[in-house]
């Protein structure tokens, strides 16, 4: 049984509304993210290393977009199965105002500490 105190509809669409935002996110950054030029003829070495180190952030966050998009994928799993606000360790109700919060969260406050 899922949470009783939430509305399983209206998290599912916050998670699939939150997935195509992250998926618009990702689309956006492909540039950033593509191989930086190390020709030394077009690009002085001070740009270089400046891209590179955009390119390093870019692809950090990409990194995090797609575990926040793994952690939405898991969530709308859970909620499918009828296991959505259940703590993964001691199986009490996680407090809604927490799976507000972060509606992919897995643990109550007291099994996260």
């Amino acid at each position: 049984m899922n949470h009783p105190d939430l509305d399983m509809q209206d998290i599912a669409q916050q998670l699939r509304t939150l997935r195509e935002e992250l998926e618009a996110q990702s689309k956006g950054s492909e540039g950033a993210r593509s191989t930086v030029e190390l020709d030394q003829t077009t690009v002085g070495r001070l740009s270089r290393m400046d891209a590179l180190q955009g390119q390093a952030m870019a692809n950090a966050e990409e990194e995090r977009r797609r575990l926040m998009m793994r952690r939405i994928a898991a969530a709308l799993m859970r909620i499918d199965s009828g296991e959505y606000g259940a703590c993964i360790e001691c199986d009490e109700w996680i407090e809604a105002r927490r799976l507000a919060f972060d509606p992919t969260v897995l643990k109550c406050i007291g099994c996260a500490r």
